[in-house]
């Protein structure tokens, strides 16, 4: 089957929004660590639903957080980077296998979901200065690993853990970014052998991948100047 066939249905109007989207949600990301996971649902839900949604973006956040390790990679701090992943690689693939059990109802309640909680969220930690060590951070980790496997927009939990952890700025975003691409490696697997993997979702996630990449080296730029 061929990946354009993805498009199906789908007008090519309604591709350039979700391009335009695409590129907006690439540089904020970069200059904020998140935003792909956040912004996109609110283009694709309503044009292809729910279900396909944390698939597509579990495979464009490769191509995102790629591009934004080789823009940071200098910035990372592995260490912390290594007891995240460590501690959330199996929550994170039995999150992404519950998603698989949802209808298309459950994904945008789920999705919804998180997306309306991911804002006050951030703010009461950082009102509260949350601070932890290596313990606390593999502790949330566990936690955060449910939740990125099994929704979209939860980029905003690891960067609040990071940062209650002590990274900031440039460090924040390089740690997120290794830390998502092998979170999304797991999605990616368990979403794979359950058969979601479309030909919509990877049209649709190889169009939010390419047009990504320019962004974040132009979020770099700001980063830099700031």
């Amino acid at each position: 089957m061929s990946t354009f066939a993805g498009f199906a249905a789908i007008s090519p109007l309604q591709l350039l929004l979700v391009a335009g989207v695409a590129l907006f949600a690439s540089v904020v990301g970069g200059l904020a660590g998140y935003g792909t996971g956040a912004l996109m649902p609110l283009v694709l839900v309503p044009l292809i639903g729910a279900e396909p949604v944390v698939p597509i973006i579990a495979i464009s956040a490769i191509f995102t957080n790629l591009s934004r390790t080789a823009a940071y990679f200098r910035y990372a701090d592995r260490r912390r980077a290594l007891i995240v992943i460590l501690a959330a690689a199996f929550t994170t693939a039995l999150g992404a296998y519950g998603y698989t059990r949802l209808t298309n109802a459950g994904a945008a309640l789920v999705i919804g979901s998180m997306l309306i909680l991911s804002v006050p969220l951030r703010r009461l930690l950082r009102r509260h200065d949350v601070r932890i060590g290596d313990t606390g951070l593999a502790a949330g980790s566990v936690g955060y690993g449910v939740v990125v496997g099994g929704t979209s927009g939860s980029g905003v939990i690891l960067l609040s853990l990071l940062m209650a952890a002590g990274l900031e700025g440039a460090g924040v975003i390089a740690t997120d970014a290794i830390i998502s691409v092998v979170t999304s490696l797991i999605k990616i697997s368990v979403f794979g052998l359950a058969g979601v993997v479309t030909a919509q979702v990877i049209a649709f996630a190889l169009l939010i991948g390419a047009i990504a990449l320019p962004g974040t080296f132009l979020a770099k730029a700001f980063v830099e100047r700031m």
